[in-house]
């Protein structure tokens, strides 16, 4: 069996568990920032109206990976457009990557899509309402989302942990352990779950989320703001300093090193980092570069107007069913040379006629960063004189102007193209 966890990561009596809880839903009751789908939740409680298409599922899934102040443009056209889990249902790819378009990791609004078609015609229109179903049933769904829809939309007492989360509770309890490992991962949700108010789970879970997001910062956090300071262990060490006993884990009876929560005994506590030295993460493995060419494929459209040629990408992989200039990915320290003839023969596939590997205008280079890539497109242009038959075999291909290029689901690197 496992060892009982260490007395210095947990709290010391329920009676800590109900100030806590306490004074951190006092503090979110004053300040909690003023959010759309806050306001759509509020308006709905007790309701319950099966028919309406999730405000907390929308945000959730949208705040995955992206910062709250981008997030609420696109939520807003979201609900506006679709504010039903039928509307959304019946609605096409195409139209959700029109909408998706710019906040990057495109398959959560395909996998948002799924589920709902999935809730309409497997489910009867009925939400899954617990945690467990909601994880089991709905495509896109994890852990973390499930936990949120289901404390915040239906009142059930589950924790929630996300990046905020785990930052609040590794400060509050000193766990210094590599925070995204399995182990600590699991620690954290027993913690969570723990610790959620049961009379006002959602608030809860909002109000830890809100402490990370706006007091217990990654960087120069606002600790003399914080309302359970008193409460974080973190806090107390940066106050009164490192205690006599020389290991960091004398409050967990075992010997240094051996405590699978505090920090490894060859990262010891960093006084000028206070308690910024929770949580502790491994190193992030750069971002792999990759090199595109991209050619602009213009021509003089029927009324005057230069029109472009977009290409739509693969259904699964980067970038799933988005549009763009025909791109072709290219070997590290390709010769300039080799670059054009290797792109003039990916765009006479397109083009059904020779293109001449001279005729092809360099233009630049775009730098975009994906979360695991850097990419560099390397883009050309090339002007048509003409008709051009495209091969219906090849992926899905059309004409547009610049006005329905921008309104196409483009991706932000094409956008910078």
């Amino acid at each position: 069996a496992p060892a009982p966890p260490p007395a210095r990561h947990l709290f010391s009596s329920p009676a800590e568990v109900e100030a806590l809880r306490g004074n951190l839903l006092a503090w979110y009751d004053r300040c909690k920032r003023d959010l759309p789908w806050r306001a759509l939740v509020r308006a709905d409680i007790g309701k319950r109206r099966p028919a309406l298409l999730p405000a907390v599922w929308v945000s959730e899934i949208m705040l995955q990976q992206t910062q709250v102040a981008t997030v609420i443009h696109y939520y807003n056209r979201w609900m506006q457009k679709w504010p039903t889990l039928q509307a959304l249902a019946e609605a096409s790819l195409e139209e959700v990557n029109e909408l998706w378009a710019g906040l990057g990791y495109y398959s959560r609004g395909k996998r948002l899509q799924e589920a709902a078609r999935k809730v309409v015609t497997e489910l009867a229109g009925q939400m899954p309402r617990t945690a467990e179903e909601l994880q089991k049933l709905l495509p896109g769904v994890g852990r973390y989302t499930a936990g949120a829809i289901a404390s915040i939309s239906y009142g059930q007492a589950t924790g929630v942990v996300d990046g905020n989360v785990i930052r609040v509770l590794c400060r509050l309890r000193c766990i210094g352990a590599d925070s995204s490992s399995p182990a600590v991962i699991d620690w954290l949700w027993d913690l969570a779950n723990a610790l959620v108010d049961r009379s006002r789970p959602g608030d809860f879970n909002q109000a830890l989320m809100e402490l990370g997001a706006t007091v217990c910062v990654p960087k120069a956090p606002l600790c003399r703001e914080c309302p359970v300071k008193q409460h974080c262990q973190a806090w107390r060490r940066k106050l009164f300093g490192k205690p006599p006993a020389v290991p960091d884990v004398e409050d967990c009876g075992k010997r240094v090193g051996d405590c699978p929560l505090c920090p490894p005994a060859t990262e010891p506590w960093d006084s000028s980092l206070g308690v910024t030295n929770f949580p502790r993460k491994a190193a992030k493995k750069p971002p792999r570069a990759m090199r595109t060419a991209t050619c602009v494929l213009e021509r003089r459209g029927c009324h005057g107007a230069p029109e472009y040629l977009i290409v739509q990408r693969p259904s699964s992989g980067l970038l799933a069913g988005l549009w763009e200039f025909p791109s072709l990915p290219l070997a590290q320290d390709l010769q300039e040379e080799k670059e054009r003839e290797e792109l003039a023969d990916h765009l006479q596939a397109w083009m059904g006629q020779p293109v001449a590997a001279k005729g092809l205008r360099f233009i630049g280079e775009v730098i975009h960063i994906f979360s695991h890539i850097h990419q560099t497109y390397v883009v050309y242009s090339l002007h048509i004189d003409g008709d051009v038959t495209l091969d219906p075999a090849l992926s899905p291909s059309r004409w547009v102007t610049e006005d329905e290029f921008r309104a196409s689901a483009v991706s932000t690197a094409m956008k910078k193209v």
